[in-house]
Parts: structure tokens; C-alpha cells; sequence
């Protein structure tokens, strides 16, 4: 899963970012309104947290923006505004949730997976099920012929993109895009190391192969080999 973060204060956007990143998310940050408007309205996300006060342009024109040319990414608000109006006035220009500053980070990532939750729950079920192989996107459980296999985070994003995309060949800038931030430079092995941990533990065990490599494409998911 990719997310947009968009806050100006240091200290918060390295404990938000840091975070984030520790569970699994592939974070795009930026400090100020106007390259997050950009990174909004031109880059895949699955959700956005985003600042109301933020230098060059504030968070409220930007949602407004992405609302405006229908870009339906879930927007979590961060705010040092407490009134009720104000969180109206957050939620009204197209804000899908809204979380007063300071807060605990638990309490932000629990919104965070709620919101992408909602917002694939329309288009996606909530196991995903590639031959004897299911992933659960509520508990984080994998299972493959009914043995769990123990995953870190960038493991479970990783799997969960391949199994979206079952049978279809992803190129490694696919990967990166969706499962890494775009920071991350091209040129690295990140990709071919974290698949080679994945196939140790998905395929290793098991006589029927599914992590497959197509040499100078990218790599493919396959229910029949």
C-alpha cells in the first residue's frame, strides 16, 4: 500500500513517515502544499494524510483539488484545529476522516488501515486466494496449505500485490511504485531480494512453484504454473 503525507513539521513527518513504513506502507512525504497538490493529482495513492496548514498551499484547497478532478483517495486530516466547525469544514471539502493533533500514533495508524480498508472493501475481498495460498487483509494472516507463514511488512505488501495481480507479469518499477516509496533509487536489488526472501518462505516448503521470474520483464504470481 502507497501513501501520500503531506506535513510541514519535521518532527511529526519522520515519527508519522517512520511509523507508517514500519507497518507494511510505502510513504511519499513532502513539507509543503504544492508538491503534495502535485504528488496527489499525478501518483497512485491508496490513501493520503494530509496537514490543514502547510506553506504555498494549504491542505483544504489541496483536497478540495483532488475532489474537484475526482480523485477518490482516502484523505486523512491532520489538524491542531479543535472547533467543530472546523472539523466540518475539513470533512465538507471532501476530508474522510480527521484527527486532532497531538495524537498517538496507534490511534493514527488504526485510522489509516480503516480508511484503506473501506475503500478497497468496494472493489476487493477481504481474502485473497491463489491456489492453496490466502491472505487476509483484516487479521494480516497468511496461509498456505493450511501452514501460517510468519511475514514482515514490506513481505505482506509485497504478497498482497502479486496475488492482486495474479497471473499478471509486474515489472519492478511496478513493484517499487506500489509497494516501496519513490525514493527508493531504480538501480537497487531491493525488488529481487525482498522476492527472493518471499519465495524462501511461500514456495520453499511446497512441490507446486507459484513466485515465478519472467528474465528482463519482471516477476508473475501464477495459480497454474
Amino acid at each position: 500500500m502507497r501513501l501520500l503525507l503531506i506535513e510541514d513539521d519535521k518532527k511529526i513527518a519522520l515519527f508519522v513517515s517512520t511509523g507508517l513504513r514500519e507497518a507494511g506502507f510505502a510513504v511519499d512525504h513532502t513539507a509543503n502544499g504544492e508538491d503534495g497538490l502535485h504528488l496527489a493529482l499525478s501518483e497512485p495513492y491508496d490513501a493520503a494524510v494530509i496537514d490543514l496548514m502547510l506553506p504555498v498551499i494549504d491542505g483544504l484547497t489541496i483536497i478540495k483539488e483532488m475532489r474537484d478532478k475526482e480523485i477518490n483517495t482516502p484523505v486523512l486530516i491532520l489538524s491542531a484545529k479543535r472547533s467543530v466547525d472546523e472539523r466540518v469544514e475539513g470533512l465538507t471539502a471532501g476530508g474522510d476522516d480527521y484527527l486532532i493533533k497531538p495524537f498517538a500514533f496507534s490511534e493514527l495508524l488504526a485510522r489509516v488501515q480503516a480508511l484503506v480498508r473501506r475503500s478497497t472493501l468496494a472493489i476487493s475481498p477481504t481474502e485473497l486466494k491463489v491456489a492453496d495460498l490466502t491472505l487476509n487483509i483484516h487479521t494480516r494472516k497468511v496461509h498456505r496449505a493450511g501452514m501460517e507463514i510468519e511475514l514482515q511488512p514490506l513481505e505482506f505488501s509485497l504478497l498482497e500485490y502479486l496475488m492482486r495481480n495474479v497471473d499478471r507479469i509486474v515489472s519492478k518499477t511496478m513493484i517499487m511504485e506500489h509497494v516501496w516509496d519513490y525514493n527508493f533509487n531504480p538501480q537497487t536489488n531491493v525488488v529481487e531480494a525482498r522476492i527472493c526472501y518471499l519465495r524462501d518462505k511461500v514456495d520453499k516448503s511446497f512441490d507446486k512453484k507459484l513466485i515465478h521470474t519472467v528474465r528482463g520483464v519482471g516477476y508473475v504470481l501464477k495459480e497454474n504454473p
